[in-house]
């Protein structure tokens, strides 16, 4: 399902669209939830296992990191050997519970990334797909394409910063399990910091209000929605000239406020690399990230010869 040209999809392995739960290569048949279980005929027998639905990650390596490097992209830099991009990848590749990953790249990265994927041996990336100017562009045709492709209402679809590239499990796991309550969760680390909000007093700022501190979180990614609730959202904010939100909870808040976000544990390892600076400081987590995968990819290959 890839879209590529002609020429490179030559080049590539053939057959990893067929391996998708939720995106096929017929639209009319594509990204469909697993048939519900023939309910038990009697009470003594168990009850039946709901239907699973589709868990997408969405990996978000658009961006053009000016504020980084113009002339090196921040996805592809590489910490302890392995590209940034890769390092998000393999985050939802290697867990279990995640049937499905999508790709959005801008045209520089865009050759590069697809090399990585294949030569990562990455089956649960379904598309490699181009964002656009902003985070919020990327989103959107990201959405575009799992709409086009079919994928149920009540899908599960987690969005994640490439650039955060050492996400915990627990915390893409706590975003699978939180949708099962609401329609909406995100990762967020407690601020240890005192946040101040501020006006404009001519040339300077200051202090307007000084929230409890308990009530104030950092967010970060992944943030997760049911399809239906971010797709609605999104279409709400395209009718708003003045939609600018950086990041998909913001989106969701503003225009669904009768909508209840949920809180899930992030970590500190979990940062975000936007400056040179920040690229040394997450080194220190690559050592045990490497050592929590290996051991979330063995337990994905009992399960799944199990399944």
């Amino acid at each position: 399902m890839r879209e590529e040209s002609q020429e490179s999809q030559h080049d590539r392995q053939p057959d990893r669209a067929r391996q998708s739960q939720a995106c096929d290569a017929d639209p009319q048949e594509a990204v469909q939830s697993q048939p519900a279980t023939e309910p038990a005929e009697s009470a003594d027998e168990p009850a039946a296992a709901p239907a699973q639905v589709p868990v997408v990650a969405v990996v978000l390596a658009a961006g053009f990191g000016t504020r980084f490097d113009a002339r090196n992209p921040k996805q592809l830099v590489a910490v302890a050997n392995k590209p940034v991009v890769c390092w998000s990848i393999e985050a939802f590749e290697y867990d279990p519970r995640i049937t499905d990953i999508v790709v959005v790249v801008n045209p520089q990265v865009r050759d590069e990334v697809e090399r990585l994927v294949d030569e990562g041996g990455y089956a649960k990336v379904r598309a490699i797909i181009e964002g656009g100017a902003e985070r919020v562009d990327s989103t959107e045709s990201a959405l575009q394409m799992l709409a086009d492709f079919g994928i149920p209402q009540d899908a599960k679809v987690l969005i994640h910063d490439s650039v955060r590239p050492f996400v915990e499990r627990s915390s893409i796991d706590g975003c699978i399990d939180a949708l099962d309550e609401f329609d909406a969760a995100t990762v967020a680390m407690a601020s240890t910091d005192t946040i101040l909000v501020t006006e404009d007093l001519g040339d300077r700022k200051v202090v307007h209000a000084v929230p409890d501190r308990s009530d104030m979180f950092r967010a970060q990614t992944p943030q997760a929605f049911r399809f239906k609730t971010i797709r609605h959202a999104y279409e709400l904010a395209a009718q708003d000239p003045d939609f600018h939100p950086t990041d998909d909870t913001r989106v969701v808040v503003d225009y669904l406020p009768d909508t209840r976000v949920a809180i899930v544990a992030g970590s500190e390892s979990n940062m975000k690399i936007t400056t040179q600076d920040d690229l040394e400081m997450v080194k220190r987590f690559a050592f045990e990230a490497t050592r929590k995968r290996a051991i979330d990819r063995v337990q994905g290959m009992v399960r799944s010869d199990e399944a």
